[in-house]
């Protein structure tokens, strides 16, 4: 079959009009390098599930797409015995999340499937949430997250309220690889759509986990911050307003949910320039602390006098004080985060563990004799409270931030300043990352090659060890390279085309020079180590 009699299969089997005229518009022109885009591969499972940018056709998040994901997330959950019961659907605010969840509830309701749709757009924490507390078997949240406009997603959870991991990933692609074409799968009314008790209860469920009556000064606290557009801030207000908090101050511009995300190159508060209507906004009103939440409210950003800190800063920082809380139990944090928080929670005698990218892996650390009590990635994904939420969440990280921040303002410090204690105190960890988007992946897989068969042997004048993760179990596209005071860990994004080199250099703090030297030190050698990075990546 031709490419363009591939297209026009597709097409034909094409439910949705629109979609199916803007491939027969394509065909119609012969346009072969767009279609050969489309018709490259199906989009696959990753790093959080599908995700990809709206157009017509199997490389794209559309109704046929996600017509076949759903019959085959039915099928597959009907084959491991899990028929007839509980599914719950979830959804952003971004173009085509609506109706996205309208033809899973469909798809899913006719295989016969007791599904139930969340009332309006929410953050994914709270759909998170409901499949435990709503016992379903499975739950679907459409949303793309912190991706560009132009993309949607489609994120599985199962039982447990855990995403999706290997071989459930695989065995539901070749379900929906099996599913026919999308216009004879058949969808059904019968499903419901839920009020608004499941967001009531995530705000209980979070405001009781992390106990804000254990800090008095709570009250008093100034907060800006901005939901970037996205779907967060209302329940982000619950949560602080249940808490015993003054309602945070909001940016304005990017209150309203708009998937256009008008005032930002790229909806992540990662990226540069995504805060800083947010950083202005906390110096207008003099606030205490600034935080930003990405569009779906799973990733939290924290600025404090006028820095934004680093997801490892936080990450160690929430870890710092959940043990001096005698929060007890594993803490986790994936292999691209920074070594810190080990540092800590290993000096308070608590085990830590190292997994995988994504947290569909952090939330199944642990073990039954030390559960999982808080897991973090340097991506700003914080998990506070994993016995309400096994995924990150930037809703009660954003509470947690707020009560800690309290906390240190009650004896006259800041973040900054708990986070000079814990240099002094354990070493000056500066964490940093050589990012690289670029539009064609095998620019991504020629670099991977490269430095697998050429790896660095010194990196800051010192000796490193080469480690191929692929070869690990479970197996990971990573490679790391380990030395005395210097880590680095590359790999391709699984969200994004983009290849990532997550670096990491640990600097004494003597009493003779002080923090400045060391600071001083560490962004020198983050620099020099994104020049020897890039220089062996060949980019």
């Amino acid at each position: 079959m031709t490419l363009l009699d591939e297209a026009r299969a597709w097409a034909a089997a094409d439910p949705h009009p629109g979609d199916r005229a803007e491939l027969e518009a394509l065909v119609a022109a012969e346009d072969t390098a767009e279609l050969a885009r489309r018709f490259a591969a199906p989009l696959a499972f990753g790093t959080a599930g599908l995700r990809g940018p709206l157009r017509a056709g199997p490389a794209g998040m559309n109704a046929a797409v996600v017509t076949r994901a759903a019959a085959g997330l039915g099928s597959w959950l009907t084959a491991a015995g899990h028929g007839g019961g509980g599914v719950v659907i979830g959804f952003d605010a971004r173009r085509r999340s609506d109706e996205f969840a309208r033809i899973s509830a469909g798809v899913l309701a006719a295989a016969g499937f007791a599904v139930r749709v969340l009332p309006r757009p929410l953050p994914t924490p709270v759909l998170a949430f409901a499949v435990r507390h709503l016992e379903c078997v499975a739950g679907v949240m459409v949303t793309a997250s912190h991706n560009p406009p132009d993309d949607n997603g489609y994120k599985v959870y199962l039982a447990d309220g855990a995403q999706l991991v290997p071989p459930a990933d695989r065995e539901i692609e070749a379900a929906i690889a099996a599913a026919g074409p999308a216009r004879e799968v058949q969808l059904a009314d019968g499903w419901s759509t839920l009020g608004d008790d499941v967001e009531a209860d995530y705000v209980a469920a979070v405001v009781a986990a992390l106990e804000p009556a254990r800090v008095p000064s709570r009250g008093s606290l100034t907060v800006a911050y901005t939901a970037l557009h996205g779907v967060g801030a209302a329940t982000t207000r619950a949560v602080f307003a249940a808490a015993g908090l003054a309602a945070p101050v909001s940016v304005t511009e990017q209150g309203t949910p708009d998937p256009a995300f008008p005032t930002v190159p790229f909806p992540n508060p990662e990226e540069p320039g995504a805060t800083d209507l947010l950083t202005a906004l906390a110096e207008r009103i003099g606030a205490d602390v600034a935080i930003a939440q990405d569009p779906d409210a799973d990733r939290c950003a924290v600025v404090c006098g006028g820095r934004q800190l680093t997801g490892d800063e936080v990450g160690a920082l929430l870890a710092d004080w959940l043990l001096r809380r005698g929060v007890q139990g594993t803490y986790a944090s994936s292999l691209v985060s920074g070594s810190l928080m080990h540092v800590v929670a290993e000096a308070a005698g608590q085990p830590t563990a190292e997994t995988p990218t994504g947290f569909k892996w952090i939330v199944r650390a642990g073990s039954p004799a030390a559960p999982l009590v808080y897991g973090y990635e340097e991506a700003l994904g914080y998990a506070v409270a994993p016995s309400v939420v096994r995924d990150k969440d930037g809703v009660s990280a954003a509470l947690a931030v707020a009560l800690l921040t309290a906390e240190l303002g009650a004896s006259g410090r800041t973040l900054l300043d708990r986070l000079d204690e814990l240099a002094r105190e354990h070493a000056l960890f500066v964490t940093g990352q050589l990012s690289v988007r670029v539009p064609d992946p095998a620019v991504i897989a020629a670099a991977m090659a490269r430095v697998r068969s050429a790896p660095p042997v010194i990196l800051l004048g010192r000796p490193v060890v080469f480690a191929d993760l692929a070869d690990e179990t479970p197996s990971v596209d990573a490679v790391r390279l380990l030395g005395d005071g210097v880590r680095v860990i590359v790999r391709p994004s699984g969200t994004e085309p983009k290849l990532k080199a997550y670096l990491e250099t640990v600097v004494p703090v003597h009493e003779d020079a002080g923090l400045i030297a060391a600071r001083g030190r560490g962004e020198d050698e983050l620099d020099q180590l994104r020049a020897e990075m890039s220089a062996a990546l060949g980019l």
